[in-house]
């Protein structure tokens, strides 16, 4: 299956355990649909994970976060990560320096690397958030 196959199909489950909340929820459900349209338009790549396989991943450039459905729209697992090949690092402190790490992987949390995932975070929250 491709990733484009995997992808979709991730969608058509998210949109399926979105509504299942719904139904079951009071609370005013944002439309993970137009969530994820939205942020696609702005230049994300959407990837689904074999690891999580409730959630898709979204990436842009070298920073991952993964989302999953709630009564009240998408949103993130845990916090956004550095991509590392198949794998993504959290960032974290390992000798009294800051790095991302997946498991023995290990990239270092440079100011520049920090500056994109803080950038990343800012886009991906403001996508994720209601439009008035």
């Amino acid at each position: 299956m491709t990733i484009v196959e995997l992808t979709i199909e991730r969608q058509s489950q998210l949109s399926s355990s979105v509504n299942d909340l719904n139904r079951k929820s009071s609370i005013s459900p944002m439309d993970s649909a137009e969530q994820l349209q939205r942020i696609y338009l702005a230049g994300f790549e959407l990837q689904a994970f074999e690891r999580f396989p409730k959630a898709i991943g979204v990436v842009k450039g070298n920073c991952v976060a993964l989302l999953t459905p709630t009564p009240t729209g998408l949103t993130t697992i845990g916090t956004p990560g550095w991509k590392m090949g198949e794998v993504f690092g959290v960032l974290t402190e390992l000798q009294g320096r800051k790095v991302f790490q997946a498991k023995a992987k290990v990239v270092e949390a440079t100011r520049e690397r920090l500056e994109e995932l803080q950038r990343f975070r800012d886009e991906l929250k403001q996508l994720l958030a209601p439009v008035a």
